[in-house]
């Protein structure tokens, strides 16, 4: 046996049994995670995916982020209708969505648009997707530690009820959100802007609503009118409520007479920002996104009209995590990228989605206008390590570009490239570093991208 080096293990590698040996391991099934395992399995690599919970969907299942951003074009036109700019296994999935029932059509999000899916059937079609490609699904399994040759990585510790064993793999895919297996590994990553993280925020749904009544006062527009922040306002500064989101985003889900929100803003009872990898901190989000989310809910049903007689229907299994750790890439995905619109002939996937800021007392939204910037290839690439490329929200990039670039039709999108690179890694025997965007592009646009 070789002379591998276990990271954050606390048991000898032959005490160990093996699980499985495939040519791709994929590490977490959200968005990004679904994606890479799917495209893996069509191309015919024995490929793996494992997850925490007994579900794929991460943040925008477990999370009920609830909606598919990124996909439509902005803009100030008056005369604007929904301009798809994102396709490929975004437009894929989404697709799936609607032949359940399971995904609205376009609603209005200020300047652009998204939609908004049930979070049951994603669970559904993701699971019926990696089917369909071959995909060995390992729920309830987590990563607790990394087997590297030297700087080579060569499989993962995964920990379930049944205990601890070894998944070997040729090629690992960290779709973790977290950077969980490059972390673990002593790679190089970093936090936002210089450790200060978008806030975590709590979803929820909210049955039983008069729809009718309710569109008549909130619009048509899923961000709220400027007469509902100032009730909000009005309340806080009159000691009745305690509501520090002033501005709040409601969205009309597939069921009838039901509203999904995004209210809540997380941060620590003694004002520190959250970061969610530590688990006090994940926990004193969740104790008290569900104390904040009732206080929206009071909030609704007291003072919006259609909303008298709702009522609660659940959280999100997890508060939404907007952002945790962002690896060290080969290349960086800067802010001037996204508001500049910056096209390049290796970028992987279209990005239309505002830097949207969750961070301080309301979001900040920089619109981009008719236009959208694309991410490269190279920001999924660890600049150290071999065998390891990542997709998803922990890509290499600035803090406010990463407020643009984490949203799901992207996430989609990067874990597609994440596969196609696997591909070729494995094909030509190259390392993800020694492949170039162009390549990843071109194989992405035979998968139906567009760009």
């Amino acid at each position: 046996m070789k002379d591998w080096k276990i990271e954050n293990c606390f048991r000898s590698l032959p005490e160990l049994p093996v699980l499985r040996e495939v040519d791709v391991l994929v590490v977490g099934g959200g968005s990004a995670g679904v994606a890479a395992a799917t495209m893996c399995g069509r191309n015919g690599l024995s490929t793996a995916l494992i997850e925490k919970y007994g579900f794929c969907g991460g943040a925008a299942v477990a999370g009920m982020s609830g909606t598919i951003c990124g996909m439509y074009m902005a803009s100030d036109k008056e005369d604007k209708q929904p301009e798809q700019v994102v396709f490929g296994f975004t437009e894929e999935f989404r697709s799936r969505l609607e032949k359940r029932g399971g995904v609205t059509e376009p609603q209005i999000y200020g300047k652009t648009y998204t939609v908004t899916h049930d979070p049951l059937v994603w669970r559904e079609v993701a699971d019926e997707l990696m089917m369909e490609a071959g995909v060995e699904v390992l729920y309830h399994t987590a990563v607790t530690g990394v087997i590297m040759d030297g700087e080579t990585y060569q499989g993962v510790i995964v920990e379930s009820n049944a205990g601890q064993s070894i998944i070997l793999a040729k090629r690992i895919i960290d779709a973790s959100g977290d950077a969980a297996v490059v972390a673990r590994a002593g790679g190089e990553y970093f936090f936002g802007d210089n450790g200060v993280i978008q806030n975590p925020t709590m979803f929820f749904r909210l049955g039983n609503v008069d729809m009718d009544a309710y569109l008549e006062y909130f619009g048509e527009d899923t961000i709220c009118p400027a007469k509902m922040t100032e009730k909000i306002l009005e309340l806080n500064a009159s000691g009745e409520y305690e509501l520090p989101r002033h501005k709040i985003w409601i969205f009309p889900t597939t069921r009838p007479n039901e509203l999904m929100v995004n209210a809540t803003r997380l941060a620590g009872q003694d004002g520190r920002v959250l970061n969610v990898i530590d688990p006090v901190d994940f926990s004193e989000a969740e104790i008290f996104g569900r104390k904040q989310m009732r206080e929206y809910a009071r909030f609704l049903k007291e003072f919006v009209p259609g909303c008298e007689d709702s009522f609660v229907v659940d959280t999100g299994v997890e508060v939404g995590i907007r952002q945790t750790r962002s690896i060290e890439g080969v290349e960086k995905l800067m802010n001037d990228d996204v508001v500049n619109c910056r096209k390049r002939p290796d970028g992987i996937v279209r990005t239309p989605w505002p830097i949207e800021l969750h961070s301080g007392t309301k979001p900040k939204l920089h619109w981009l206008l008719d236009d959208w910037y694309e991410v490269p290839y190279n920001a999924l690439v660890p600049a150290e390590g071999e065998n390891i490329i990542v997709a998803g929200r922990c890509l290499s990039a600035e803090h406010e570009a990463l407020a643009s670039a984490r949203v799901t039709a992207q996430t989609f999108e990067y874990g597609h490239a994440a596969a196609q690179a696997a591909v070729i890694s494995l094909r030509d025997e190259r390392g993800f570093r020694e492949i170039r965007g162009e390549e990843v592009r071109e194989q992405m646009v035979q998968a139906g991208s567009r760009f």
